[in-house]
């Protein structure tokens, strides 16, 4: 079977059409890209937010084996998996700005293997739960409500796989509206069979997880149809092959950096709530460490959406062989999260005072946030930077050095300097999160030198050389 050559273009894009309309021309296609997929988050992570506001209005015990089961399972399980399944944005994109479309649906299919043959220590991790939380020394009634919450979390896992698969798959081709889309009517959804379960049905806080599994059905299935019955993908979904079976160790090479790279970072933050557990005055050090981290969490998806936009940018035109176009789009990514981040920061400094009524009524909580608020900020416009920086890290498929980085900022930096400022210097939960800015601080020196290192003619030549690799096999 003949197929198109490698070199040929696939986007008219770069310089060669001139500096500033070039410049703007990325600016309008990284939007069109971020928008939706920041959208796509938020609705997303609506899901188990949702289910843990049902569960709430159940009492206190289902509410804290709920909250202490989902933090488990995202920390175990969902974020290691999404981690994974980032090597599309470097396989699939590369391949589709190469024109070679039938890979991205083997791609696809090999990406599914391997996560669910890494759902198998997830489950085991799951299912002792109880124990696990036990040794940790929670109380005995919380780990077991927890237990069974993760429990039922386990079927979750069954469409979760071929879901994030299917999500990477159509953003590496630019397609973020029907995920969105689809991510929207999921959430919309997601209340009802939320309600049905856990009033109607009288399943209680066993409802509320077993919801993840139904909402996760109906995303999976709607992307399905749309994958399989759109034209948008007409070439690059071709059936399922037995070319999903090969190469896995290849791509576990690539997805498991891919994983570390994510989960590095995701770890550190979870880890900052177990230490300002040991703070005095633990109850309002761990609230305010909370609400920092949720806040953050909500803030993070607009870099995360502009980090998805590079990735499969850079990837997409070092694919089709046009390095100068990757450089630019860099370029332009670095600007937008430098203007975003600006802006963002100053609001929530603008805030600070009132920021705490949100999620809390206590004088002593709404005025240490406020106090929080400014650290948070500059936290937060230094990780909109890096996070765009790792997307091109990603899009060039360099996952290992980005995990290498991440090992050494967050670990080597961050956390033991968060410690000193907390228990040493007694700065408490400020010097926690002081700790972890450094932290990030440290990543963004490091990326940048990583980044202004690129010999993009190379990255380029890699891309097609891992391209033409792919490809041998089904030719």
């Amino acid at each position: 079977m003949q197929k198109p050559s490698v070199q040929e273009p696939l986007l008219v894009t770069g310089p060669e059409k001139g500096g500033e309309n070039a410049a703007a021309a990325e600016v309008k296609r990284l939007l069109r890209l971020a928008g939706p997929l920041v959208a796509s988050g938020i609705f997303q992570c609506a899901l188990q937010l949702v289910s843990v506001m049902f569960v709430g209005h159940l009492g206190e015990l289902p509410l804290a084996g709920a909250s202490l089961a989902t933090s488990l399972a995202n920390v175990t399980g969902f974020s290691f998996l999404v981690g994974m399944s980032s090597a599309l944005d470097t396989l699939c994109g590369q391949a589709f700005g190469a024109r070679q479309y039938h890979l991205l649906g083997v791609y696809k299919q090999r990406a599914m293997v391997v996560l669910a043959l890494a759902c198998v220590p997830i489950v085991v991790v799951w299912a002792n739960t109880t124990r696990i939380l036990l040794l940790l020394g929670q109380d005995r009634s919380i780990a077991a409500e927890a237990g069974t919450y993760a429990w039922l979390l386990v079927p979750s896992l069954v469409p979760y796989v071929p879901l994030v698969c299917h999500i990477r798959f159509l953003q590496t081709q630019s397609i973020v509206v029907p995920v969105m889309a689809s991510s929207a009517a999921t959430a919309l959804s997601h209340v009802l069979v939320c309600w049905a379960l856990v009033h109607k049905a009288g399943m209680g806080s066993k409802g509320a997880a077993l919801s993840n599994t139904v909402s996760s059905c109906i995303n999976l299935a709607l992307l399905s149809l749309y994958t399989r019955l759109s034209g948008a993908c007409k070439r690059t979904w071709t059936g399922f092959s037995m070319d999903a079976f090969k190469e896995l160790r290849q791509f576990a090479g690539l997805a498991f950096p891919s994983a570390m790279m994510l989960c590095l970072e995701w770890w550190s933050f979870e880890l900052l709530v177990l230490l300002s557990g040991l703070l005095p005055n633990p109850e309002l050090e761990t609230s305010v460490l909370s609400i920092c981290l949720n806040t953050g969490s909500l803030m993070f998806m607009v870099p995360a959406g502009l980090c998805t936009a590079i990735s499969t940018r850079v990837s997409n035109e070092l694919g089709a062989g046009k390095p100068e176009a990757a450089k630019l789009a860099t370029r332009v990514v670095v600007c937008m999260a430098l203007c975003g981040g600006l802006v963002m920061s100053v609001a929530m400094i603008l805030l600070r005072k009132s920021w705490g009524y949100l999620y809390s009524n206590e004088e002593e909580v709404v005025t240490y946030i406020a106090r929080m608020i400014p650290v948070l900020a500059i936290s937060f416009f230094i990780d909109g930077i890096h996070t765009s920086l790792s997307g091109v890290i990603t899009g060039c498929g360099e996952q290992k050095t980005g995990a290498r980085v991440n090992l050494a900022a967050f670990y080597l930096a961050g956390i033991p300097l968060a410690v000193f400022l907390a228990f040493v210097l007694h700065l408490n939960g400020m010097g926690l999160w002081l700790g972890i800015v450094c932290g990030s601080l440290t990543k963004l020196l490091l990326l940048v030198w990583i980044v202004l290192s690129i010999n993009w003619e190379k990255e380029a030549i890699k891309a097609k050389d891992m391209v033409l690799r792919s490809s041998l096999p089904v030719a």
